[in-house]
């Protein structure tokens, strides 16, 4: 499997309010990755260490089989980037913009920039600074895309925006990928949006990366379990993130990496299993995180 980014062993610390003691991530080439946290859990900081706005104090990054940041010039003609915050100058009409970015790459779609205008129904001749937010996110999506970037890396491209925006966004952006194969790498906190749309999930907290997996194992492997005759130490075939007593008769297990097969291991140990809870996406995030956050660092995050 090649890797669209590759991250090893990096770190970054910014002042002495965060850090990011070790992270390893890779994003495989093709895939729809969604990189999702609480805000504040690094993946901002993350992006901008790909994109090379920011070095790190150690580690390897390499983008589109290119080292980060010493390629930076070669990585970033063939990425679009649709930033948390857009940047453009807002004295630039939306045509302005568009003439603007296309000069910088020689890949700019000119016939799919003109549909892409005409389907987000913005005006050519309105001024970046006087959009609404929903009308910012739709252009900075629409440069994104006409570029026809390998690799397009979204920051919380639809934070705040209403529903006919973000349906309209994350369309255009299927499609593209439908057509071409680009790898996307989005990043949000709106944990329904991303399990409609991603076939890999990494889940990123406290500058720490919690898991990182395709999107049906992450979804059907996390499960609550009703068990009866529990002995107090078990040695599972899964991950057992906690165990709650209800009442005398029965425990709720909560359990990641489970398979169907595992029933059996229930028998083994003298147990019962009475119930399998599935959770949604959602619900396996929150769970993750309220059991991540009660371990201790791992040995190669202290320093």
């Amino acid at each position: 499997m090649t890797h669209a980014i590759d991250i090893r062993g990096l770190h970054y610390r910014a002042g002495r309010s965060f850090e990011i003691p070790s992270l390893d991530l890779r994003v495989p080439t093709g895939a729809i990755y969604g990189f999702l946290g609480p805000n504040g859990s690094g993946k901002t900081t993350t992006i901008r260490l790909v994109l090379g706005l920011l070095r790190p104090r150690a580690g390897d990054i390499r983008v589109l089989d290119r080292p980060m940041p010493r390629q930076a010039a070669d990585v970033l003609a063939r990425v679009g980037y649709v930033p948390e915050q857009p940047h453009l100058d807002p004295t630039l009409t939306v045509r302005e913009a568009m003439r603007f970015q296309a000069a910088f790459y020689p890949t700019w779609d000119h016939a799919w920039a003109e549909e892409l205008l005409v389907a987000f129904e913005l005006d050519e001749r309105r001024l970046f600074g006087k959009l609404s937010k929903g009308q910012k996110g739709k252009l900075m999506m629409l440069l994104a895309l006409a570029q026809r970037p390998e690799l397009l890396v979204l920051d919380e491209p639809t934070d705040g925006l209403d529903p006919v925006v973000r349906r309209d966004m994350l369309a255009a952006l299927i499609d593209y990928v439908s057509e071409g194969g680009a790898t996307v790498f989005i990043s949000s906190h709106l944990v329904h949006e991303l399990e409609r749309m991603c076939d890999w999930i990494g889940v990123m907290d406290q500058g720490r990366l919690v898991t990182e997996l395709p999107m049906e194992r992450f979804k059907n492997g996390i499960k609550r379990l009703v068990v009866s005759g529990a002995p107090p130490a078990v040695a599972a075939p899964f991950s057992l993130l906690s165990r709650e007593r209800n009442g005398a008769a029965t425990e709720t297990w909560l359990v990641r990496g489970w398979e169907p097969e595992m029933h059996a291991f229930f028998d083994s140990v003298g147990a019962s299993l009475q119930r399998v809870i599935d959770l949604d996406l959602e619900d396996g995030f929150v769970e993750l995180l309220r059991t991540f956050r009660t371990l201790p660092p791992r040995p190669e995050e202290v320093r």
